[in-house]
């Protein structure tokens, strides 16, 4: 693994983490509710907080957020008071950045830092996508996973993914029923709102592909019966990028079916010595009610989220944007396979999420550089002498995004 980090991971002088991603939100563009964009591209500086270095952004600056509105204002009407109105654009802005503020400071009671990845998780639920998590042992990927479901108030299962595991220990099995006479299937695991699939690539690719009908189809077919799985269903899936002894890559065809890959990083010195303090007064990992955790949405308002994203405005210029971007990719001369049209449709999908979660209902070019990365580094496979000269998939669109013309 090479020490150079991914566009849009921040770093102060010296290679150190920037300790803005703490989860006191140090450091934050100045407008609440904009999360650190995922793998940020052609990023613009923002006034730094006083007594810190500048830190660099991508997300344009967007407009400035309405004062709060009481509860009436976006629609939830108290007991004592008949439903209001379906909320105007200045109180839907303020109620969708609240959302993010809302989980993100929930997140914050169990989890430090991570805020990239927060961010990336929040995108890939209001998308109805799959998410890829990448970082070395210990770095909280299964608590965030398991804290965000209980913010969310969601099922979680986790199984861990091991060289003996069949496919039926994930999706279910058929067993005969002897005081019934009749064969009862049995569902497995995978029968959750949030699957987080620990090491992935741990296990044979046999059982690895036992995931990707329920990834794409939302559905598990067993003895020629199909069961429709939960929803929201979304797969969490983590894998070490420092160790391969005795691991199964995944093949690109499944890696396809992520919609974001993330990278966790180690924390700075300050967001470890927040999690020693925690730990010293007595935090367990174990016990997130312990810890004050408790749901600030629900499905019903993930659902809604869903549906506003899907209505964020894409014109036609940034529709063009995004096929060029996609599309020069495969034309990279060290690039073995480029991003396919399913990268293409995931990209769109991000950047209105990205738009969305700034409180806009139309996407720019600034959305699709801030999601480029994160969405489409894992679906770029690079040819073995590029390999050997230390070419990587984010520097490929890093380049690619500087050399095609912005819409304007």
């Amino acid at each position: 693994m090479s020490d150079t980090p991914l566009p849009g991971q921040n770093q102060q002088p010296g290679g150190q983490p920037d300790a803005s991603s703490t989860a006191s939100g140090q450091g934050y563009p100045p407008t609440p509710g904009q999360p650190v964009p995922p793998g940020a591209q052609n990023m613009r500086p923002w006034e730094p907080p006083a007594g810190q270095p500048a830190q660099i952004w991508s997300a344009p600056p967007p407009a400035e957020p309405p004062a709060p509105l009481p509860e009436q204002a976006w629609g939830r009407p108290s007991a004592a008071q008949a439903p209001s109105p379906a909320p105007t654009p200045a109180s839907q802005e303020f109620f969708e950045r609240d959302i993010s503020l809302k989980v993100r400071k929930e997140l914050g009671k169990a989890v430090v830092g991570q805020d990239t990845a927060v961010a990336g998780l929040l995108i890939a639920l209001v998308c109805g996508g799959h998410v890829l998590l990448e970082g070395v042992p210990g770095v909280a990927k299964t608590l965030l996973v398991r804290s965000l479901a209980a913010s969310l108030d969601l099922e979680a299962k986790r199984i861990q993914f091991t060289p003996d595991l069949m496919p039926g220990d994930v999706t279910g099995s058929v067993i005969y029923n002897a005081q019934a006479g009749v064969f009862d299937f049995r569902p497995g695991p995978v029968f959750t709102n949030l699957l987080l699939a620990d090491e992935i690539n741990r296990t044979p690719p046999k059982t690895q592909a036992s995931l990707l009908e329920a990834m794409e189809e939302r559905q598990v077919t067993a003895d020629g019966v199909t069961h429709a799985l939960p929803t929201p269903f979304a797969v969490v899936a983590t894998q070490n990028p420092v160790e391969y002894e005795g691991t199964y890559q995944l093949p690109e065809a499944q890696l396809d079916r992520f919609l974001l890959k993330l990278e966790l990083p180690l924390p700075s010195r300050g967001e470890e010595v927040n999690i020693l303090a925690r730990h010293a007064a007595g935090f367990d990992p174990q016990q997130l009610g312990e810890a004050g955790l408790h749901p600030v949405t629900n499905r019903e308002e993930l659902a809604h989220a869903r549906e506003q994203v899907a209505k964020v405005r894409v014109d036609a210029p940034v529709l063009g944007y995004i096929a060029d971007i996609c599309r020069a990719t495969r034309q990279a001369p060290s690039v073995s396979l480029g991003v396919s049209p399913r990268g293409a449709t995931a990209l769109l999908k991000t950047s209105r999420a990205w738009a969305w979660l700034g409180g806009r209902d139309f996407t720019t070019p600034d959305d699709v550089k801030a999601m480029a990365v994160a969405t489409l580094n894992h679906r770029i496979q690079i040819r073995t002498e590029a390999q050997m000269d230390g070419t990587t998939a984010a520097g490929i669109i890093s380049n690619v995004l500087a050399t095609i013309p912005v819409p304007r």
